[in-house]
């Protein structure tokens, strides 16, 4: 019988767990928090699939590609929307009581670069918790067993193979395999609209292990964050349904960026609503949901709705001030389409894999569907699985750097600022190089750090390392001396939401 752990309980680890032990492996599913804290809990919008007869898998093909800017893998696209069906239907078969029509149909919503609605939420904007919760009911009645706050500190290897995991408290877990679910490192950023818990720690110890990685600089920024109190996403299914964004003036900026305004692809939105601040001094700009009516928004959005009332808004009478946010990692550990890595034994999936389906930019509601695409192969292919190894992507050898001989105290925060001011929204070379030269200063001093913060210091340096050697612009990675009239200077002095209204 093969013995897997899985790193991880959002829907790609739960889902990777649930189909390796219906395929007779003996499984563990280790994760650092809770078992619900997890990425997935927070996927407000929904789920992006083709559920609708006048909908077609070429379509939402067409959709990734484009807002991908092209950098796909077409096979992977082709797996992620034509598998998409099938795993809507066994998530309902799981218990997932998605929002249905008065035809009994499925509601479907519209998010942007989506040419029709195909997005399927549950509990209006809670359809994370709702696929959180019927996964780990699932795994509770599989009787798979569960190690909470277990942080993964390394992955344990042995004659070029992984063989099992190391954890926080030095306990070792012998495996064959090892299935990587993470998530990604929105807490690379000072504003992200990711939990705490996302620090990288699977494609850090990925990268330790010598798994492969690619596509590391494509980091996406979510367009609107609410710009009061902590960072809390407000979904792009707000804007589906006819919310719009304004500056200050109260006009509607986002068309002299692109076409399709609110509705064109998140890189774009979110560096529309950056340009936007800039020119108001900093201050956020305003997402206009009025037209929709108070009781269209708490039916709809319940969540954000508490939300935004609990920080003394009443969205319904006046625009909501909102600012872009760390959102989603494109990049990660290098992949084939059933979850393998470079490394013999090593799976990742979700938002921890890079198997090329985001291209450069993910599409809206994408992510939830990719966990659960890749996650269920995964599964599948670790009981009998002897297909390695997987070729590695080739990447070029980081520029060289100075260590900076003026480098501050390493902190967390100091990393996130240093992130967020030189390889956020919009990077340039002497930016980009002053980072790279504060990173390598950083971790030649030898101090102590957590693994959390060694795992983000390690990630640091390759986002940088990878925007550093792409020097044109493409999809969420947009170099300000390549295109653009936003310099990075303006873009750093974005405020974080908490400062915001008090500009």
């Amino acid at each position: 019988m093969t013995t897997v752990v899985v790193v991880g309980s959002g829907i790609a680890g739960l889902t990777a767990a649930l189909h390796a032990h219906e395929a007779g492996c003996r499984v563990t599913v280790v994760t650092k928090g809770a078992l619900p804290d997890t990425n997935t809990r927070w996927a407000q919008g929904g789920i992006a699939a083709v559920t609708d007869p006048a909908d077609t898998i070429a379509s939402h093909a067409a959709d990734t590609l484009t807002a991908g800017a092209g950098l796909n893998d077409p096979d992977a696209v082709d797996v992620l929307v034509g598998e998409g069906p099938a795993r809507i239907a066994e998530l309902v078969a799981r218990g997932v009581a998605f929002d249905r029509a008065a035809d009994g149909d499925f509601s479907r919503g519209l998010e942007a670069a989506h040419a029709v609605a195909r997005v399927l939420h549950a509990g209006g904007d809670a359809t994370g918790a709702a696929i959180q919760a019927a996964l780990g009911d699932a795994v509770r009645r599989a009787g798979i067993p569960l190690r909470e706050h277990a942080l993964l500190r390394d992955l344990l290897r042995e004659d070029d193979r992984v063989r099992g995991v190391e954890l926080a408290d030095g306990e070792r877990l012998a495996a064959d395999a090892v299935i990587l679910a993470t998530g990604g490192a929105g807490q690379l950023y000072a504003h992200t609209t990711n939990p705490v818990g996302a620090t990288g720690d699977g494609i850090a110890a990925a990268i330790r292990a010598g798994a492969a990685v690619a596509d590391l600089e494509f980091v996406q920024f979510h367009p609107t964050a609410l710009a009061v109190g902590a960072p809390f996403l407000v979904s792009e299914a707000v804007r589906g349904e006819g919310a719009v964004l304004i500056d200050d003036s109260g006009r509607r900026f986002a068309f002299d960026a692109h076409p399709d305004g609110e509705l064109a692809p998140r890189d774009v939105v979110a560096r529309a609503n950056a340009r936007a601040m800039a020119t108001q001094h900093g201050r956020p700009v305003r997402l206009d949901a009025t037209a929709l009516g108070a009781e269209r928004l708490a039916q709809r959005f319940p969540t954000i709705d508490a939300a935004v009332r609990e920080r003394g808004l009443d969205w319904a009478q006046e625009p909501i001030p909102v600012t872009p946010a760390a959102h989603y990692l494109m990049g990660g550990v290098v992949t084939d389409l059933d979850g393998r890595t470079s490394v013999p034994g090593l799976y990742a999936v979700g938002e921890t894999a890079r198997t090329g389906v985001h291209g450069a930019n993910r599409l809206a509601s994408n992510s939830l569907l990719e966990g659960a695409v890749f996650g269920a192969r995964a599964g599948d292919a670790v009981a009998t699985d002897r297909a390695w190894p997987v070729s590695p992507a080739v990447v070029a050898p980081p520029a060289p750097v100075a260590v900076a001989d003026d480098a501050p105290a390493f902190s967390r925060a100091a990393l996130q600022q240093l992130m967020w001011d030189h390889a956020g929204l919009e990077r340039d070379a002497a930016g980009l190089d002053r980072a790279a030269s504060t990173l390598a200063a950083w971790a030649a001093r030898s101090v102590p750090r957590s693994i959390e913060d060694d795992n983000l210091l390690l990630l640091a340096t390759r986002v940088v390392d990878a925007a550093r050697a792409r020097t044109t612009s493409v999809g969420a990675h947009f170099r300000s001396d390549a295109a653009g009239p936003l310099t990075a200077a303006a873009a750093a002095s974005i405020p974080s939401p908490s400062e915001a209204l008090a500009c």
